[in-house]
C-alpha cells in the first residue's frame, strides 16, 4: 500500500496530518509507504515533513507552476516504482495536506481492497473550528450517516493501482484531477467502485483554498463565506 499526499504550503496544518497518518499506521497489517509530494512550497512544509522519520518527502520544482495533478501523479509513479507488489496487489491511498485521517483509515482502506473493491470514494468533514455553528448546520444537514453521497474527494480516495494505471492516473491539473481519474475509471467498466463514510476524513474548513475551487470553493459557494 501506499499512501500519496500532496502538499503546497501547509506548514500551519501539516504537523496534524502526518501525527495522523503516522497514527493510522500501526498496525495496518500491511507493508505503508507514506509519500508526501511538496508542490512548489515555499514555506516552513520542508522542515516539518523533516520530523517524521517514516514520511519519504518528494519535492517538484520550486520555480515550476503549482499543480496538484502533476504532484498527485509524481508522487504515485515515486510509489510504484518502489513498491514489491504488482499493480493489481497494491493499493493506493490518497489524503491531502490539511486533512486528518481517523486511526483506522489505513485498515478500512485494505479492508475494502481485500473484499474486491477497485476504487473507494471516501467522505470528508469540515473542521468545525473553521464554521460558524449556522454553516455547520447546514453541512450537516446534507449528510445521512450511512448513506455516503459519492462525491469525490482527493483527502480521502483509494484506487487498486491496476485500475489506476489503465484509467492513465492522475493528469496535469491546478484542481479536479480526483474527479477526472474517477471519471476515468468508471468509464474502463468492470471497477467495482465502493463509496464509503466508514473512516471520515476531516479536512480543512477554510473558503480559500490552494486551488481555484475545490472543496473550499464548495463551501465557500453553498454555505457562505
Amino acid at each position: 500500500m501506499a499512501v500519496v499526499v500532496p502538499a503546497r504550503d501547509e506548514e500551519a496544518l501539516l504537523a496534524r496530518c502526518l501525527d495522523a497518518l503516522v497514527a493510522a499506521l500501526e498496525p495496518p497489517g500491511v507493508s505503508v509507504e507514506l509519500l508526501l509530494v511538496l508542490d512548489r512550497c515555499r514555506d516552513g512544509s520542508a522542515a516539518v515533513a523533516s520530523r517524521y522519520p517514516r514520511v519519504r518527502v518528494l519535492a517538484l520544482d520550486a520555480d515550476a507552476r503549482g499543480d496538484v495533478g502533476r504532484a498527485r501523479a509524481e508522487g504515485v509513479a515515486a510509489a510504484l516504482r518502489r513498491s514489491p507488489a504488482p499493480p493489481s496487489a497494491t493499493w493506493l491511498a490518497c489524503t491531502d495536506a490539511d486533512s486528518v485521517v481517523p486511526a483506522t483509515w489505513l485498515r478500512t482502506h485494505a479492508r475494502l481492497a481485500d473484499d474486491g473493491a477497485d476504487l473507494v470514494i471516501g467522505t470528508v468533514r469540515p473542521d468545525p473550528a473553521d464554521l460558524t455553528s449556522e454553516q455547520l448546520a447546514a453541512w450537516a444537514a446534507t449528510r445521512v450517516a450511512g448513506r455516503p453521497n459519492g462525491h469525490v474527494h482527493g483527502a480521502n480516495l483509494g484506487v487498486r493501482a491496476s485500475v489506476y494505471l489503465a484509467a492513465g492516473g492522475f493528469g496535469p491539473a491546478s484542481e479536479h484531477e480526483d474527479v477526472e481519474l474517477v471519471a476515468r475509471a468508471r468509464r474502463l467498466g468492470g471497477v467495482r467502485e465502493v463509496p464509503s463514510d466508514e473512516v471520515d476524513v476531516l479536512t480543512s474548513g477554510r473558503r480559500v483554498g490552494r486551488t481555484p475551487g475545490g472543496y473550499a470553493g464548495y463551501l465557500r459557494e453553498r454555505f457562505g463565506a
